[in-house]
């Protein structure tokens, strides 16, 4: 369709029973990408096989930092997330301007890793490039308009999301849709490690890729297991939310990067090369050793996997059997460890900005037993997450946004669908 044709089978409805699958509504939608519509054709002009494109950021369920130890994670896609109108076009340029930034242009002629590009989104949209034409999938130019409602630096994994919508617009325009979600979360996990310059997990990238409720199983990274479990929180009485602390994660790679190196230094001294190998007994027996050795940090650290491997499987167990209740118990007790063991709630080298500290403080303290609350995502600085009882949601978003601002409290639903084109 071209772009009267289209905003045309927007704003008619034609596409509402898949907004209401992502978003819950429709009217909002409509506008949204009306609006991307028109603002494609104004820096590219119009075509006549416009198309539509969404993916979600995620919010972490359980498994703290356990995915670059080849742990378990749950984690969820959300309602909010980055769309695209794209369009192929002649040529071997590919060209992206997301709303609010410079717009980037990449030459699939020439798609090696650039270190000027690296931690812009240049190099995420040239990685994915490099991964699919690397594993003989079709590329080729195209002009794309993007733009989010993903909160940056929230933890909710708004470059995880671009990654995931890139590899979809490139799947859509010239695989016919055949690249399965999680080749394509691996494509935009190598697009970030390998040309963005963050060692990040599969977490992120795997969550926004396949959608709903996600548990997976890193043990071989290369061949996760991965299991839809079907749930809607609102049927147990809870809003899910996140609290955006005003923090960001754009200067806390380091504080990241020293988890993993930490976790590293563990695995190693008992034998393997990452946590998830390790012996858990042995560990103990060793602990004495390996706290002269590296530090309790580190050694807190490896306490924190072990125990959270063990949380993901009881959170698993316990979604699957709608045993709510036991669900919210683990919450609190994984938001505890990451708090005291994993310690990363906020940074060392930014010590009086402890916005995550104060935000479950007061959570807490608001909630009186209820409900649960964690750090979300990878920390140190950004957002919370809780499960608010419906009859005091109202209070709560008062009362914490009296404290960081109004709009700090974001109801999120879990959408069932992952990194997509969406079609009438």
């Amino acid at each position: 369709m071209n772009s009267n044709e289209l905003v045309k089978a927007i704003n008619e409805g034609a596409f509402d029973e898949e907004f209401l699958k992502l978003y819950g509504v429709a009217e909002l939608p409509r506008k949204r990408f009306s609006d991307a519509v028109n603002e494609f054709v104004k820096l590219y002009g119009d075509s006549d096989d416009l198309r539509l494109f969404s993916a979600p950021g995620r919010t972490e369920i359980g498994g703290n930092h356990t995915d670059h130890q080849h742990g378990c994670v749950l984690a969820a896609s959300v309602d909010l997330d980055v769309i695209a109108v794209a369009a192929k076009c002649d040529g071997h340029i590919v060209r992206i301007k997301s709303a609010g930034y410079p717009e980037d242009e990449i030459d699939i002629d020439s798609l090696s890793a650039k270190d000027n590009e690296r931690g812009r989104a240049a190099s995420l949209i040239r990685g994915v490039l490099y991964a699919f034409k690397n594993d003989a999938h079709e590329i080729g130019a195209f002009n794309a308009y993007t733009t989010s409602n993903v909160l940056k630096g929230s933890g909710l994994s708004s470059s995880a999301a671009f990654e995931v919508l890139v590899s979809n617009i490139i799947n859509g325009l010239f695989n016919h849709g055949k690249v399965g979600a999680i080749r394509i979360a691996k494509y935009s996990q190598y697009a970030e490690r390998e040309f963005f310059g963050k060692p990040c997990g599969l977490l992120d990238q795997m969550a926004s890729s396949v959608g709903g409720f996600t548990y997976a199983d890193f043990h071989d990274p290369q061949n996760p297991v991965v299991e839809q479990v079907s749930l809607d929180i609102r049927d147990f009485g809870y809003t899910l939310c996140v609290v955006d602390t005003g923090g960001n994660h754009a200067n806390l790679t380091a504080d990241y990067a020293a988890i993993t190196e930490e976790c590293r230094l563990i695995s190693r001294a008992l034998g393997t090369d990452f946590l998830r190998d390790a012996d858990e007994d042995r560990f103990y027996a060793k602990m004495g050793e390996l706290r002269k050795q590296y530090g309790e940090r580190a050694v807190l650290r490896a306490f924190h996997f072990f125990n959270e491997q063990k949380r993901v499987e009881y959170q698993r167990k316990a979604l699957k059997e709608r045993d709510f209740e036991h669900f919210l118990y683990y919450v609190n007790e994984s938001g505890e460890s990451s708090y005291k063991y994993l310690q990363n709630l906020y940074s060392n080298s930014a010590v009086n900005e402890q916005g995550l500290c104060l935000a479950i403080a007061v959570t807490k303290k608001f909630l009186a037993g209820r409900g649960a609350c964690r750090v979300h995502g990878g920390g140190f600085a950004g957002t919370i997450q809780c499960y608010i009882p419906n009859d005091v949601f109202d209070g709560y978003k008062k009362m914490i946004e009296s404290v960081f601002g109004t709009g700090a409290c974001v109801p999120l639903l879990v959408r069932p669908v992952g990194g997509c084109e969406i079609k009438i």
